[in-house]
This record gives C-alpha cells, structure tokens and sequence, in this order.
C-alpha cells in the first residue's frame, strides 16, 4: 500500500502560514502540520489547531533562525541578547557541534520547547526541525534521550533520493547534491537509534532538495515516485502579504506552494496512483 504523510512546516511563524496551514488543511490534501513554539503567531496557531482536532500537529523544533523560548545567560549562548538565534545554518551547525559548553543550554532549549507544546494540550504527532536542525548530531543526541522520556513516538528521518529529484527539476543541482549527501549521512547515524527506541519514520522525505519550490507541476510529477510504504512531503505554504515569511524567506513560493496542496489536479493524481493520504498516527485523511 501506498501512504503518504502531507506536512506544512513553520505553523504558528506568522499569521499568513497559520492561513495558509488552516486551507490546505480544510481544502486540500494536507495532512499535518508542525508547530514553531517561539513563532510570532504562536497563540493564533494553537486555538486554530483546538478548532481542528483532526489536523495532527507535531513539534517544528527551532534552534536557527527564529526566537529561543528558555532563557540563556552567560558567554557564549546558543542565541543573542534578544532571544534569538543566528539566521545562519552553517553557523549555527559550527558552533552547536564544536562549543562543548553550549550542549546544557541546548538540552534546556528543546525540553522548554518541548513542555510549552505539552502545555497547549494538543496531542504532539511527531517532532522535526526548522531547516532539518532536528539531524543534527548534538541536537539528535540531546532528543534521542528526551523523545522516550516525553512519549514521542514519530520522526522526521530527512532524507531524499538525489537522482528522483534531479529527474523531475535540475534546479541547483551541485547545491542538492550536497543536501542529499549530507542527510543521507546523517540518516544512517540516526535511524539505528530510532529502531532501537521503537519510533517510527516514513521511509523517504520528499522536500527537502526542492524546499520552497514545491509547485504544483513539481508534485505532479514527484508523486509518481512515491512507493509502497510511508512517505512524507512536506511544504511550506503561505499566503501574501505576510511581512514575516517575506523577510525570512523571499525566494520561496509559499502561495504556489499552497495552490499544489488544494489543486484538484494533485487531487486527481493521487487516486489515480492509489496513494492513500494519513497522518502520523496513521488516521486516513477522506475529505481531500
């Protein structure tokens, strides 16, 4: 059987994603979505989750680019005097893999964002990371600990098959090269430990080689590759104007992103494939 895990990230950045999530969601094919704890729409974003109990919503684990919900003090910290953390991945991969000292205070961040999602009352589905950050070695480390300790039981094991993706769009190919190399590494670190932990994974993770450019004809075509087993494809859908995701990501099509997710052409493809659409928990998803 063919199932597929449809995920919108960054839930609660700002009010044009919270928008974005709730169509795609009442409209389209969605079928989860993953909650930022330090976003600005944080609030909006839980009551519109409480309003849709059958919208799963799982943690969007934010340590780059976006807004510490602990506080840190001392020197060095894992974000500024503000509260927010560098909007540089590589930067912030450096410091968190080489600064021995910054490891407590990132096992304070991600129990704190953890417990604030806990708070809200909603049921947390799964756990993964604002620009994949969740893979990161330390940062796993400090989770595989934390995930059997709080009950979570789902991941988001990112990693995408190179040359699928090259054949349907050849768009940066040297720089999707590198991401597919990367996460296929940290992978293979990863999934012996989620087996061991008994938590559960799809079996690939379409969007990350393409992230911000998931259009329509892209997915058309993506869907094709989708095997049997648990897949997931995730997005990141908006709807302008909304200054916040145009400051933090101006190149990305958040609007044509949210058109694929309610076409009735994706719609169509996919009960022609045979591709059954479920969540994490495994509820089946009919009203697409």
């Amino acid at each position: 059987m063919k199932e597929l895990i449809v995920n919108a990230d960054d839930f609660g950045l700002s009010p044009g994603v919270n928008r974005a999530v709730i169509k795609a969601w009442r409209e389209g094919i969605l079928t989860g979505t993953s909650l930022m704890i330090g976003g600005a729409a944080f609030a909006e974003a839980v009551e519109l989750a409480r309003q849709h109990p059958g919208l799963q919503v799982g943690l969007h684990l934010t340590l780059v680019q976006g807004r510490a919900v602990a506080e840190h003090a001392g020197f060095p910290t894992i974000c500024d005097r503000a509260g927010d953390f560098t909007d540089d991945p590589v930067q912030a991969g450096m410091r968190y893999f080489f600064l021995k000292s910054l490891r407590k205070q990132l096992r304070r961040e991600i129990e704190e964002q953890i417990l604030r999602f806990r708070a809200t009352g909603i049921p947390l589905s799964h756990i993964d990371g604002h620009l994949n950050i969740h893979m990161h070695p330390v940062v796993f480390d400090i989770l595989r600990e934390l995930m059997p300790k709080y009950g979570i039981t789902t991941f988001r094991l990112t990693r995408e098959d190179y040359r699928a993706n090259l054949a349907i769009d050849r768009h940066r190919p040297m720089g999707k090269g590198v991401d597919a190399f990367i996460f296929s590494r940290l992978a293979n670190r990863c999934r012996p430990w989620l087996d061991r932990l008994g938590i559960g994974y799809a079996r690939e993770v379409k969007g990350l080689l393409n992230s911000g450019r998931m259009t329509e004809e892209y997915l058309l075509k993506a869907l094709a590759g989708v095997g049997d087993g648990v897949t997931e494809i995730y997005f990141h859908p908006g709807i302008l104007p909304c200054a916040e995701i145009s400051r933090r990501m101006p190149d990305y099509r958040h609007e044509d992103e949210l058109a694929a997710l309610t076409g009735g052409r994706v719609k169509e493809r996919l009960g022609a494939l045979g591709i059954r659409l479920r969540n994490y928990r495994g509820e089946e998803k009919k009203h697409a």
